[in-house]
């Protein structure tokens, strides 16, 4: 299948949040659905790097704060979308993340790439379903990663309290949590009789802030920087671009033809490049009974009630 930004339908009517959007793929897919005539929240950590994104974009965009790495803010910047959308959200783009940093917590003491990329994500849309509720055929596209193979989810450990920590393996259990959610949210939808689709999406290996960011932050000072900066050198020489990263999610999001729980990436070989098309997540991210756990966990640590329950 080939599929290109110019197969974009008309976005006109339509309002979307993306969250990360002050860079990498979030960026470039708030972009393209502003350039397609959409009305898109950018919901960015930074308002100083959220500022400077939103002056790129060529179209409706406005900014709001969000750090996934609080629930409190998570749930501050719900209530301001409800309140600025009227309860009328099309898409919800959860694309933020970490990757691969050095041992941190969150503000309310979670592992940091756990707490950030699976746990502010699944708050944030669970607070943001009565405005999902308000339009039909309303869409979630979680972002995961073919890095979800490298590890599992141990329930009794989320957070690496007894395990030794590792980066790329809590980066890994962070984009599984991400794909079953992703897919329990759908199936936990369709049960409740809504006209709602959740699916999940990867970029392949596509140039991102990611692997220069998480460079940077194992140092201080020139050197970590350095380190960051070569690091995005040797990804861009490698990786796909950011616009044929973004297709994954784009096509999640506006395609005619996606069904609730479907996985989206690049179609070419071990997923790693190409055109968009279906993705093949490992059998732990279909998992119903280990998704049901998770879910249960995730209202438990988060203090948000699940919707739908």
């Amino acid at each position: 299948m080939s599929w290109s930004e110019a197969d974009i339908p008309d976005q006109s009517g339509k309002t979307v949040l993306v969250t990360g959007a002050n860079s990498g793929l979030g960026l470039r897919t708030t972009q393209v659905l502003a350039s397609k005539g959409a009305h898109v929240f950018m919901a960015c950590r930074s308002p100083e790097r959220g500022r400077e994104a939103l002056a790129t974009v060529d179209g409706a965009a406005e900014l709001v704060e969000l750090d996934l790495a609080d629930v409190a803010s998570v749930g501050k910047a719900a209530a301001e979308v409800r309140e600025r959308t009227g309860d009328r959200l099309d898409i919800l783009i959860n694309n933020a993340g970490i990757m691969a940093t050095p041992r941190a917590a969150t503000a309310d003491g979670f592992e940091a790439q756990f707490g950030t990329n699976h746990l502010g994500h699944a708050a944030l849309t669970w607070l943001l379903m009565p405005a999902l509720r308000g339009v039909p055929g309303a869409r979630v596209v979680t972002v995961s990663s073919m890095a979800h193979r490298g590890a599992g989810l141990d329930l009794d450990d989320l957070n690496f309290d007894r395990r030794r920590y590792n980066p790329m393996a809590a980066y890994a259990q962070s984009k599984l949590a991400n794909l079953l959610f992703a897919m329990e949210l759908d199936r936990r939808a369709a049960a409740a009789g809504l006209d709602l689709v959740s699916v999940a999406a990867h970029p392949g290996l596509s140039e991102s802030e990611l692997a220069g960011n998480s460079a940077r932050l194992r140092g201080s000072g020139r050197i970590a920087a350095a380190l960051g900066r070569v690091v995005s050198a040797g990804n861009r020489l490698i990786a796909q671009s950011v616009e044929r990263g973004a297709l994954p999610q784009l096509y999640a999001a506006v395609a005619a033809d996606v069904r609730g729980g479907e996985y989206f990436g690049p179609t070419g070989p071990g997923e790693v490049f190409g055109a968009p098309g279906r993705a093949k997540p490992r059998s732990a991210a279909l998992n119903p009974d280990l998704a049901r756990a998770l879910w249960a966990q995730t209202a438990a640590l988060t203090g948000v009630s699940p919707d739908p329950a």
